[in-house]
């Protein structure tokens, strides 16, 4: 199934090694999920998860599972516990070393694995602006936010041209996680093999340095970048950088940990001359300087016959300089405007008649719909958002409904009611069906939980919990 001439090249380039990535390719992949510590502590995988699980060495919250789990089919998967994640697709953000209070831009991130992974890192604190360009893939992007109970981030349906005006030196971390020919994916999507070309691979390595050129402008000094791709393509892989280190000089490979199987990037496979077309497999970058075809091996491949996962590249990089502790960066329409005055207190109030804390006073409006916005959110005007932070409900007759976003952002000990179902019993998937169950207690909002995990609403009156899980979510779990 592999294409022709990608097998030669890769020939080329292993050598010795080529018989064993081939033979990769009759073997199963490997299948992993990462515990979403906003909602679980790592050691409930060891307590509570009816899986069989070993631990990724590079996330300290990814585990594999075997081929007889089926954690898509599990309620904590709908209640966002975990995060079905390819392993090698952990590394990036598990670079970017993301920390709470940060301002971290996820540009390439659909379907929002990475997103998840570096919001995770950041504990819901600081802001989190997880972009896509394509409208279909940035929908995919938000509902995974969501379902992770993720309070912080900004979603956005923009090209990266776009938001490199918007920010100037804004951000302290980016991830790039650029469009590739997925060459590492082949084994995991046959259709990926399918499309690919070398014309594909010289396309998509002249889309990544420009990716990367607006990346550089939104960076601060000072800040970290991890480019990422799921490709073996020295164009689109050690080309890139080295183009892009060309280009810019204030720009250097930090040397990272490599765990074992991982290998350095190799400057030798850079084809002859920097644009990125020419695919000779073996020519050297003559035009390269010695210091940047050193900063090429301090990059990281992962093939899938050395490690337990598919192919990978990444490169961690910094931006030269420092700033100060008080540093805000550019954003061109300032600070988000909030909601003021007596219509805050009263969406304060109907709020507390639900929750049991009191949430910032950081609100804003977008028609009917309420939203709670990460602190010191820049302004969203000329953006086009999907999701502007926390969907806290809609205004319905002059009361607000909760949305099932705010449920899965909530702990059991943040909220007025709550009501436990089992993951093993038949009255949660008959929730997640829909159906309404017997329960008493004072009437109003409870959180509904699977083993204490929050997965939606419910309103109680007349011994009738009735059922609020989105009807667009709702399937038959008896299938």
């Amino acid at each position: 199934m592999l294409p022709q001439l990608f097998q030669e090249r890769m020939n080329r380039m292993l050598k010795d090694e080529y018989p064993a990535f081939l033979d990769s390719y009759e073997k199963e992949r490997y299948q992993a999920l990462r515990v979403n510590t906003l909602k679980a502590d790592r050691e409930d995988t060891f307590i509570k998860f009816p899986f069989h699980l070993k631990e990724i060495l590079w996330e300290n919250n990814g585990f594999y599972y075997e081929k007889e789990d089926y954690p898509g089919k599990h309620p904590y998967h709908e209640a966002g516990v975990y995060y079905i994640q390819e392993p090698s697709a952990m590394a990036p953000a598990a670079y970017l070393g993301a920390k709470p209070g940060e301002k971290v831009l996820d540009l390439c991130a659909a379907p929002g694995g990475k997103s998840t992974q570096i919001a995770a890192a950041m504990e819901g604190e600081g802001l989190l602006v997880s972009n896509e360009i394509h409208p279909a893939r940035a929908k995919i992007l938000s509902e995974n936010i969501e379902r992770m109970g993720i309070m912080n981030a900004l979603v956005t349906n923009e090209n990266p041209q776009t938001l490199a005006k918007f920010f100037i030196e804004f951000f302290d971390r980016i991830m790039v996680d650029a469009p590739c020919s997925g060459e590492g994916m082949f084994r995991k999507n046959e259709n990926a093999c399918e499309e690919w070309s070398l014309e594909n691979v010289a396309l998509c390595a002249k889309r990544q340095l420009e990716i990367l050129e607006c990346a550089a402008d939104m960076l601060r000094p000072g800040g970290r970048m991890v480019y990422s791709t799921c490709t073996f393509s020295p164009e689109e892989n050690e080309g890139t950088i080295s183009r892009f280190l060309h280009r810019h000089p204030e720009f250097h490979v930090v040397p990272v940990k490599r765990y074992e199987g991982m290998t350095a990037g190799r400057p030798e496979w850079i084809p002859e001359g920097t644009d990125g077309t020419a695919v000779s497999g073996e020519g050297r970058n003559n035009s390269a300087s010695e210091q940047i075809q050193n900063e090429i091996r301090d990059t990281i491949r992962l093939f899938p016959h050395r490690i337990r996962g598919e192919g990978h590249f990444v490169a961690v990089l910094e931006k030269e300089g420092v700033v100060s502790e008080n540093y805000r960066g550019y954003c061109s329409g300032g600070i988000q405007k909030t909601i003021t005055g007596n219509e805050g207190k009263e969406f304060e109030r109907e709020l507390s008649e639900i929750l049991s804390i009191k949430l910032p006073q950081r609100m804003i409006r977008f028609g009917e719909q309420l939203y709670l916005v990460p602190e010191d959110m820049p302004s969203i005007q000329g953006l086009h958002v999907l999701r502007p932070g926390l969907h806290l409900g809609t205004i319905k007759k002059n009361r607000l409904e909760p949305a099932h976003a705010l449920a899965l952002a909530m702990k059991k000990k943040q909220v007025k009611h709550s009501f436990d179902l089992k993951s093993e019993g038949p009255e949660i998937r008959a929730y997640l069906s829909g159906q309404t169950f017997p329960a008493e207690g004072e009437k109003g909002w409870y959180l509904i939980t699977v083993d204490g995990y929050s997965i939606g609403w419910g309103k109680l009156a007349g011994a009738v919990m009735k059922n609020h899980y989105p009807k667009g979510l709702r399937k038959n779990w008896n299938q």
